[in-house]
This record gives C-alpha cells, structure tokens and sequence, in this order.
C-alpha cells in the first residue's frame, strides 16, 4: 500500500519527518459542540489564521472511523471520548456525511505521490459547558468557542462551515431519535 511508504526527503526536510509515513486520504472532521450550540475552533499552527474543528486522517487504513474521530479529539484538545468521563461514547455522533475535496497544495506532500483528493467523514461531539480544552501545541496555538453562525464563517475551509452550518439539523435530528 502507498500509505506505508515514507515521504521522499528533500535537502531542507527535518530527518524524522523523512520517516513518517504518508497520510491515509481517508480522514474525520468532527464538530465539537456545547449544548447551547457554542462551537470550538481551533487555530492551526502551520497556517496562521487558518480556524477549524478538528480534523485528522486514519492512522490504519482498517481503522474505525469512530475510533479516528475519539482519537484526534484526545490529540488536538485533550478532550477524552470514553464511557466513565465527562464526554461518553455516545456523545459522539456519526452524521453519515462523507465529502471529497482536493488536498490542499501547500499539505500535498503528506500523502503519496498521485494522491490529490481526500474522502472526510463528518462526526458531532455534544461536550459539556466549560469543557477545558488543551492543545497540542504542535498542532494548534489558540482555541476559541464562538456561536454556531459565527463559527462556520470564521472557518478557512468551506466544507468546515457546511459542517457547522448543519448542527442545528442534526441536534434536532438526534433529539428526535433518542
């Protein structure tokens, strides 16, 4: 599989970088959320301005999206999904949404050689108010929880604030099947 392979190294490419494997384009976003439908964003570190939700590919390609999506929520924001914490299992939602977009440019070189499009499954996380959330400094540098409308237009990504954008659906949605 093209996803074992390493990135070619380049003469200005750290040396551990040359040793990580290439991105699965098969990745999660997930929209964390607040009952009173507060969004968080948070502010990537490689791109300046650039708000999101979380996002993050599958790190096997046998891995469950679910699990991907509980995953990069613990690494981004240290917010633990797990039955016994504050934020269960099944406070996160599969929304059955899947998308495909072009790789951004600038993040191509991640992925095997050939690979230009990304399939993003779309997941929510109904967390507590005042969840504390701490960044992994090396992805992210700042956070912010802001109402749903404005969260979707703060996005840099368009298919984020489609996303966003869907939340009061799915929440009455949930309600209705619970």
């Amino acid at each position: 599989m093209p996803y074992t392979m390493h990135h070619r190294c380049h003469r200005r490419m750290n040396p551990v970088a040359c040793m990580k494997p290439f991105k699965i384009p098969e990745s999660v976003l997930v929209v964390i959320y607040t009952p009173a439908l507060d969004v968080l964003l948070i502010e990537r570190a490689d791109a300046g301005n650039f708000w999101q939700s979380v996002t993050g590919s599958k790190d096997q390609l046998d891995e469950p999206l679910a699990e991907t999506a509980a995953r990069e929520v613990f690494e981004e924001t240290g917010i633990r999904v797990a039955n016994g914490t504050v934020v269960p299992e099944t406070a996160l939602t599969d929304w059955h949404h899947q998308i495909q977009y072009n790789i951004y440019p600038r993040w191509a070189h991640r992925y095997a050689p050939g690979v230009t499009r990304n399939t993003e499954h779309w997941f929510g996380l109904c967390v507590p108010e005042n969840t504390v959330v701490t960044l992994s400094p090396r992805e992210h540098v700042d956070h912010v929880w802001l109402p749903w409308e404005q969260a979707a237009a703060r996005c840099f990504s368009p298919s984020n604030g489609d996303a966003i954008r869907q939340l009061p659906q799915r929440v009455r949605q949930r309600s209705v099947s619970s």
